[in-house]
């Protein structure tokens, strides 16, 4: 629950948290910019990677490319533009991104959606892989492609170009896209924080160029731009002297620039060349304070703001300034962590740090923002005050000597294992940087350089340079102070003067900080080893399966995957589902058992034990199974086994960490009614269960049931009996050195030999059509899913004709209602199957749309599902399907992640562990014909629920 809260609470605060990194202003401000702490003079500028390739064109076009084999057979092609909402004219607001749009709807070489067909039958998924954004300053479109078939590789660069000037632009394929981009904005906005965005936006924007360009723009243009508008900002901006190409794979790098040389020299730049503006972010001496409030949000948010100036990383001092200020974050975030644990916490969540400019959509802000979220408007000022008062800790008291122990053990750990994976680093990540060195000039520095200097900076950086950089970070100008609340609670929300004495005062009484360390092995004794009872191999999926003395069996498949990773999970039967519906809520917390820590360490104390490993573990319990998993590099496996067994045998029943969970989920319930998607995803998963008390959303009167006790019980049987328990490890490791750890740690696991299964409560979908509505919100703004779902035969062959219907089906329903109604913006089809406590699968049609069309796309959408029915798949759908889906098994097979899933799984549903290496004869074997068989048994209609929620008027 606690994290649950954690991802609300940042969610509501996505537009606030961003907003450092978009107020600009054309004319510096008179007022000093605030600077952070002082660097030295003269400071050598970090080097280029030689393994990067960058060139320049005649026309002005920067290219970079380099060599990279993760994945094999695959590279990242990308197009940077350094153009984005802030280059448009009044009568062009929403065009940069509406241009972006317009790639995909035809070029001189690939007229109409000819470049989204030719990729999706290569194996290229739309939306996945191939994508696109624009933002203030920047517009970049990605293509992921393989490099094994030389035509579609060479096509990339040709589409690229494509994009880069041959956009046609054709009125008709404008008008279309008018449509689709309105419902973008209707999608992602028409909500409580897009009303207080807007609200905001002029008071944290200033007047600057960010605050009249944002880049979805205004409904009212993108309706009626006449054609010459759009076609006019592509001629001025898309322009080689403005541009990038960044492709890095697994290729010949010659061949590529010879690709590139021959794609691109010929983009021409505009004989008048329009001026690219650059601007600048206005300073403030006083701070400035705005309180916003709407009927729909549900918590009471305080946020301050301490700008900055500090621009991207080029040299040395700003890498040690940068390392100096993520070592001040991380303690600062731990300490915010150790208070939000205890009982008496004033805040229901808080987050402090310090985000240096990393070229976001703002190209030279920093800032420390700091973030509190109350139970109450009445409780918001005690809770920034509370938030802020750790600020102020440490900028007058700094850090302590082990405070910047822990974290220099935590950041060596981490920079070793990230230079021990350099090899393994995948492409996409290289591209990322030298887009940042494009677009803003960041340092490409190699993974051996970073490295020598991380190691010389670790040991340089004294205690005195962290708190001179911490004491920077709090400002006594350029604060912003924001509240987001709920309507009701506007009468009782601190006043501006209130907020303004609380940033002035927070610091008053504040005293130094007291680390708390537990001085004590994570196991007081040694356990007493068992054994392995026997040992069998399979060398066709390379997995090595022992059975212990306890009774439990480990999985163990070895790969090379990755240099410092070992991942694990296991499961054993019973979970929730076999606590009565009296205890069951109790139970279904007793996760929270589990998040309290471990034996004599709290939460807080076993980050720091753990400080310098690499490694974390922890136990689940859910409907079905119960279990453990986690990670380790492999020098810290001991340590992973050791915090299984902890967890297993050793339990911490915090009272105080526990309430505070119940407390803080209480007013998450309380709240949530504001929210019209949260009052629509109860409704669903209620009409989901059909009702059942056991999977009904979970009231106040529920919570009050939970039981401290109960759970800390039923967590204890659930982990008593190890005897059913499958382990399963994935990664870097050695079979026979694993050994020991194993029947030292597993093989010790308490036994009772229960042979327990889980229980079937009953709780299942409701057969035969249901129609259910929700009136729910203040905008024109309708959410929509349909649902075709029954009880089937679950195996390997079922699935992957589900998989090809769930594709080629989404294929269609976005052809219908995206490309011909321009009614929606990214509908969706999901396929979710089951095995267990009954075989059932769920297809799942959705999308968001305006009231006015609800119904009529509603209908759309079913006559696609009609057509399937009818038709079956079209050749070239199932084309696409079969190149996607090879295409995906490429690289899962090179995942630790994907072996790790897919193991887990056959063991749990008892399937041949040999299933996957007929999937690509599986995914070749469906045919036309069997998919309109399919399709007629599995989107029959006698089992389709219907859910739609409306506006309230």
């Amino acid at each position: 629950m606690k994290k649950n809260l954690h991802l609300i609470a940042v969610g509501a605060l996505s537009f606030a948290l961003a907003q450092p990194a978009i107020a600009q202003k054309k004319v510096p401000a008179k007022t000093p910019a605030t600077k952070t702490a002082a660097k030295p003079a003269a400071s050598q500028t970090l080097p280029n990677d030689p393994n990067v390739k960058i060139g320049r064109l005649p026309n002005g076009l920067v290219y970079y490319i380099r060599k990279n084999v993760e994945p094999k057979n695959r590279a990242e092609l990308y197009l940077g533009n350094k153009i984005g909402s802030l280059m448009e004219n009044e009568d062009q607001l929403g065009l940069a991104h509406f241009t972006e749009h317009m790639a995909f709807n035809g070029t001189t070489d690939f007229p109409k959606n000819e470049i989204i067909n030719y990729l999706q039958k290569a194996g290229v998924r739309f939306g996945a892989d191939l994508n696109a954004y624009t933002g203030f300053n920047q517009t970049v479109y990605q293509l992921p492609i393989p490099t094994d078939s030389a035509e579609v590789f060479k096509t990339g660069f040709k589409i690229l170009a494509n994009w880069a000037g041959k956009v046609t632009m054709d009125g008709k394929e404008i008008d279309n896209e008018r449509g689709v981009i309105v419902e973008e904005d209707r999608q992602r906005g028409k909500n409580a924080q897009q009303r207080m965005s807007n609200q905001l936006l002029p008071f944290l924007l200033g007047d600057s160029q960010y605050a009249k360009r944002i880049p979805i723009g205004k409904v009212e243009v993108l309706q009626n731009f006449t054609h010459d508008k759009i076609r006019n900002f592509y001629k001025d901006w898309y322009r080689p002297n403005l541009q990038s190409v960044i492709a890095v794979g697994d290729f010949d790098v010659n061949e590529v620039e010879k690709l590139i040389i021959a794609n691109f020299s010929e983009l021409k730049n505009p004989a008048n060349e329009k001026a690219r503006t650059y601007y600048s972010i206005p300073d403030n001496v006083q701070p400035l304070i705005k309180i916003a409030v709407d009927k729909e949000q549900p918590y009471n948010v305080a946020q301050v703001i301490y700008k900055q100036k500090q621009g991207p990383l080029k040299t040395e001092a700003d890498f040690k300034l940068q390392m100096t200020q993520n070592m001040v974050n991380n303690m600062l975030a731990a300490r915010i962590a150790e208070i939000t644990q205890k009982g008496n916490a004033p805040f229901l969540f808080a987050q402090s740090s310090y985000a240096p400019y990393q070229g976001g959509l703002v190209w030279d802000v920093s800032a420390l923002q700091t973030v509190a979220v109350a139970k109450s408007g009445a409780e918001l000022k005690q809770a920034l005050v509370a938030a802020l008062a750790e600020n102020e800790r440490m900028a007058k008291f700094g850090f302590t000597a082990g405070e910047l122990e822990t974290v220099k053990k935590k950041m060596e750990a981490g920079i070793e294992k990230q230079f021990k994976e350099k090899d393994k680093t995948k492409s996409a990540a290289y591209v990322q940087q030298y887009l940042n060195n494009f677009l803003i000039g960041a340092a490409i520095p190699s993974a051996e350089y970073t490295y020598e200097l991380s190691n010389k900076l670790l040991q340089q950086i004294t205690l005195a340079d962290v708190n001179a950089a911490a004491k920077a970070m709090v400002t006594k100008t350029n604060q912003i102070v924001v509240v987001q609340a709920p309507e009701k609670e506007k009468e009782n929300l601190p006043t501006e003067a209130a907020l303004l004495a609380a940033i002035k005062t927070a610091g008053n009484g504040v005293t130094a900080y007291v680390d708390n360390t537990v001085n004590k092995p994570l196991i007081a004794q040694a356990p007493k080893a068992g054994t392995i009872v026997n040992e069998t191999k399979n060398d066709k999926v390379g997995v090595t399966t022992l059975t212990l003395s306890n009774g439990v069996k480990v999985v163990l498949k070895p790969t090379d995957f990755k240099n410092d990773q070992v991942i694990f999970t296991s499961f054993g039967k019973g979970g929730a589902s076999l606590a009565s519906n009296d205890d069951f809520i109790s139970a279904e917390n007793a996760n929270l058992i589990a998040q309290s820590g471990v034996g004599d360490f709290n939460p807080t104390q076993l980050t720091k034990y753990l400080a310098g490993k690499s490694v974390s573990a922890g136990a689940y319990i859910d409907d079905l199974y119960q279990g453990f998993s986690g990670n380790a590099s492999p020098k810290d496996l001991e340590t992973a086994f050791q915090l299984i067994y902890a967890r297993a045998t050793n339990p911490r029943k915090d009272a105080e960490i526990f309430n505070k969970n119940i407390s803080d989920f209480k007013v998450i319930t309380a709240n949530k009614g504001s929210n019209p998607s949260s009052v629509f995803a109860d409704t669903v998963q209620a009409v989901m269960a059909n009702y059942h008390k056991r999977g009904m959303p979970t009231t106040l009167a529920d919570i009050d049931k939970i039981n401290i006790d109960k759970a800390y019980a039923f967590y204890k049987d659930r982990f008593a009996d190890a005897s059913g328990q499958t382990f399963v490890f994935v990664g870097n490791f050695d079979v026979e050195k694993i050994k020991p750890l194993i029947t030292t740690y597993l093989a010790s696991l308490p036994s009772l030999n229960k042979n327990e299964n889980f229980v079937d409560n009953g709780v299942n979908p409701p057969k035969g059509k249901v129609s259910k509505t929700v009136k729910k919100g203040l905008e024109d703004k309708v959410t929509v899913q349909l649902l075709f779902h029954d009880d089937y035969v679950y195996n390997a062959e079922n699935n992957v004709m589900l998989d090809a219907l769930k594709a080629a089906l989404d294929i269609k329903i976005t052809e219908r209602l995206r490309e011909k109604e321009s009614g929606v913006y990214s509908p969706g089809v999901s396929l979710s199957v089951q095995k267990n406590p009954t075989a059932h699968y769920y297809f799942t049609i959705s999308f968001n749309c305006a009231k006015a069309n609800a119904e009529k796309l509603i209908n759309a959408a079913l006559e696609e599902v009609n057509a399937f029915k009818n038709n079956g798949v079209t050749t070239e759908d199932l084309q696409k399907f079969k190149s996607e889906e090879l295409r995906q098994e490429e690289l899962s097979l090179r995942e630790n992640g994907y072996w790790l899933n897919y193991l887990t799984n056959r063991l749990k549903y008892g399937d041949d562990i040999e299933q996957v290496l007929g999937n690509t004869a599986r995914i070749n074997g469906v045919t036309v014909e069997a998919t309109k068989a399919a399709a007629q048994k599995y989107l029959n209609g006698d089992n389709y629920i219907r859910l739609v929620l409306l506006p309230e008027n």
